[in-house]
């Protein structure tokens, strides 16, 4: 019994980050490759956002607000083709809107109908004075990146179980699904054979082959956020370091 082989494999023609990149945003296939890609890594963002001290839904609101902005027409006119990858550029445009969120809530905090106390002035029995907070922590680059990978994860885990589905074999999936996902200290090969009514042998060999179909479903999915097919390898390195 044959693992599906419909699995798209890594193209290096016109990938959804060139043609973002070529187009600048300003056709109506760039936009909808943007759109998709962003649809994909809407996970990192949010949880980016999460990490940041916000609650569920300012950070659901925000993660809305930063994706419409970057969706608009010209939103991509700073792009530097030679900073390459999407995940880069994503953490980048993130950084620079809330950047400009807190610099617009400075104004409110500095004069936008509240009213201004001196940092000077002297405490109560009742109040302490003006307090300060400290500065939140930054939000590590790494924490967001390591949400990146998990989605590239993720996706390509949906994409060989939709390719199983398309091949009729969503049994077979999901007897073998553990042994991609690590679930299998307790549960022994041979459970997978009787359930699948095969040898252990053949188990073993479906495995090997389903991992190659993971394998080569996250080689695709990263293919599509980086401009040079030279960058795959090198981003799948990060991807296995950063989830270690």
């Amino acid at each position: 019994m044959n693992a599906p082989t419909d699995i798209p494999a890594s193209s290096f023609g016109a990938t959804r980050w060139t043609i973002v990149l070529g187009a600048r945003g300003d056709s109506p296939e760039a936009r909808v490759a943007l759109g998709e890609l962003c649809a994909a890594y809407w996970q990192p963002v949010h949880q980016f956002l999460r990490r940041e001290g916000r609650t569920e839904d300012d950070s659901q609101e925000l993660a809305q607000a930063f994706f419409v902005r970057l969706l608009e027409r010209g939103g991509l006119d700073q792009v530097d083709p030679a900073k390459g990858r999407f995940r880069s550029y994503l953490l980048g445009a993130l950084k620079h809107f809330l950047v400009a969120q807190r610099r617009d809530e400075g104004r409110l905090k500095r004069g936008g109908g509240v009213m201004i106390e001196s940092i000077d002035a002297p405490g109560t029995d009742t109040s302490p004075g003006m307090q300060i907070a400290a500065p939140a922590p930054a939000v590590p680059d790494a924490c967001f990146d390591r949400e990146w990978a998990l989605a590239v994860m993720d996706r390509g885990l949906k994409a060989v179980e939709a390719a199983f589905e398309r091949a009729g074999k969503t049994k077979q999936f999901e007897i073998l699904k553990p042994w991609l996902v690590g679930d299998t200290e307790h549960l022994p090969q041979s459970a997978a054979a009787d359930a699948l009514g095969t040898s252990t042998g053949a188990v073993k060999v479906m495995i090997h082959r389903l991992r190659k179909d993971f394998r080569d479903a996250i080689h695709a999915e990263i293919a599509q956020t980086v401009p040079d097919p030279g960058d795959v390898a090198g981003e799948i390195r990060y991807l296995i370091e950063i989830l270690s």
